[in-house]
């Protein structure tokens, strides 16, 4: 009988084997390779729409007594831009390169719930496009910053109840796209390959889906009871019906810290795939990267009231969160440890994939560091909410999650396509990158050390200067993502440039380089065997 039915699913799969054509490809997509690819798409196409939001916020602050926004479409703007990027944007991305990258570097033939894959994708565009209209509801878009803290979203207009609307179906496809990742990586691995073999992308994937549907009910509960209090005569939140604001900070953080998380330890799986390749070493200390990584994410749950230091805490809850703060540091700086020692005596190259890996090493470090200093409770008092939390946090995601995106790309993107990319763009995109990215995030931190408030619209003349260089850094930054758009990205989706080999980097490792470049619409359909490192096929 299973002869039979082995027989029939050969015949079956040599009927299917090549991908559909026109608009059903991507409407009715179940493959994991199509589903990854229109994740990357809206991602890019959120963060264009956020990088513009921010542009308008860094264009009125070019100068003191401008009035380019005013001060309530300025404060719509910096509500819009956090949750874009974060619920738009990086969230996403790092989905679109599971969903391309999980199957293929397990051996796995495709995602486990093919079909919910396709709706767990299809949630974002309604998602996408209530936040989007929100500009356009009575009374503008939600301005309660990114946090979303009461008890100002128990005052704005209707679009605060699309916002909520949005971030429900946004979390729905969080869960089940975590879900389909976990089942995936648990029960589809090529035999031979445990999970102490298993790539480090797939490893912190693996963590990161827990923690999504660890926290993304609780951001749920905030957010109803903030639907209710508006509109069914509960008090949670609602000081003036004996409600406490501050329960609000307690539940949105205790999902806001892990999500931070979330959104950087895919990028660290991304790292820790490239700088072996092109250290043409194995990574240094595999075994403590799972530790640190399953590290993180169990302390994530226990540090969220350090973003409430002025909230009248008592001190020895500050202590307490102070020092839970600090420990956390301690596993990241395990992973920048093993970064630097792989790389240390290996023959490295610096393709733009590389570059991209050590600008994330860089510039990461450097956000890592002003986060310790907001840790210490007395001094974070004198800079909470202020320019130096806002240059810490877009260190930490921006150089963090974004550049480990780029050199993901860059590092994967001939597998994808079947094309390389134009290495001489690629290096400008870099470099105008981290330059432009510099200028812009560098003198915030002076800015909040002078005690400059974020999300005002306007400032005294002392802050001149330092937001002239920022708002300038900004544009440039932002173009340069219009170049790698236009003169990277697209070339390669068309086909533009040299044929990309089976394994385009020397000292690449893993399944996806067995591979023929670009990837086959069906790959593994049986499971490869694997050799005793479990990263190529044998036989």
């Amino acid at each position: 009988m299973s002869a039979v039915l082995d027989h029939h699913h050969d015949h079956a799969h040599d009927d299917h084997h090549h991908a559909p054509t026109g608009w059903r490809r991507w409407v009715y997509a179940t493959n994991h390779k199509d589903i990854g690819t229109l994740y990357l798409l809206f991602a890019f196409a959120m963060l264009m729409l956020g990088g513009v939001l921010a542009l308008g916020i860094r264009a009125e602050l070019f100068r003191p007594g401008l009035q380019i926004v005013n001060p309530e479409l300025f404060n719509q703007l910096t509500t819009m831009h956090g949750i874009i990027m974060v619920f738009g944007a990086i969230m996403p991305a790092f989905v679109g390169f599971a969903n391309w990258m999980i199957p293929i570097q397990i051996g796995a033939p495709d995602m486990a719930f093919a079909r919910m894959n396709n709706l767990s994708f299809w949630l974002l565009i309604p998602a996408g496009l209530l936040i989007v209209m929100s500009f356009f509801m009575p009374g503008g878009a939600p301005a309660a910053g990114w946090t979303l803290y009461a008890p100002l979203t128990l005052q704005m207009g209707p679009s605060m109840d699309a916002a909520i609307f949005a971030l429900h179906i946004l979390g729905a496809s969080s869960i089940m796209g975590s879900i389909n990742i976990i089942v995936t990586i648990l029960n589809m691995r090529a035999p031979g390959m445990t999970l102490m073999k298993m790539p480090m992308f797939s490893w912190t994937w693996l963590i990161t889906a827990y923690l999504l549907i660890a926290v993304m009910p609780v951001l749920a509960g905030a957010i109803t009871m903030t639907l209710t209090d508006r509109h069914f005569g509960t008090s949670f939140f609602n000081p003036a019906a004996g409600g406490d604001p501050v329960m609000f900070q307690h539940i949105f953080w205790f999902f806001g810290h892990p999500e931070v998380y979330i959104m950087i330890l895919p990028a660290f799986g991304i790292i820790s795939q490239v700088v072996p390749a092109f250290s043409r070493k194995k990574l240094f200390g595999y075994a403590s990267m799972v530790y640190a990584t399953a590290s993180i994410a169990i302390l994530s749950f226990i540090v969220w009231a350090h973003h409430m230091f002025t909230t009248g805490m008592p001190v020895i809850g500050q202590l307490y969160f102070m020092y839970a703060t600090m420990l956390i540091a301690v596993p990241t700086a395990v992973k920048i440890f093993n970064w630097i020692a792989t790389m240390w005596r290996g023959s490295m190259t610096f393709e733009t994939p590389m570059l991209w890996a050590i600008g994330f090493i860089f510039v990461f470090t450097m956000g890592g560091f002003t986060g310790l200093i907001p840790a210490v409770a007395p001094i974070d008092i004198q800079i909470q909410d202020t320019y130096f939390i806002v240059a810490h946090f877009h260190y930490v995601l921006v150089a963090g999650s974004l550049f480990a995106m780029f050199s993901g790309f860059y590092y994967w993107a001939p597998k994808w396509t079947g094309v390389m990319y134009n290495e001489t763009r690629g290096k400008i995109h870099f470099w105008w990158s981290l330059i432009s990215f510099n200028i812009t995030f560098f003198p915030m931190h002076f800015l909040g050390l002078a005690g400059m408030p974020r999300r005002y619209a306007d400032y005294p003349m002392q802050f001149a200067d330092f937001n002239a260089i920022a708002s300038v850094g900004a544009f440039l930054f932002g173009f340069a993502q219009l170049y790698f758009f236009l003169f990277v990205v697209l070339p390669v989706m068309r086909g533009q440039g040299a044929k990309a080999e089976q394994k385009p980097w020397e000292g690449s490792e893993g399944l996806e380089w067995e591979l023929p470049s670009p990837a086959p619409y069906h790959s593994f359909s049986t499971p490869p065997k694997l050799d005793a490192t479990a990263s190529r096929v044998i036989g």
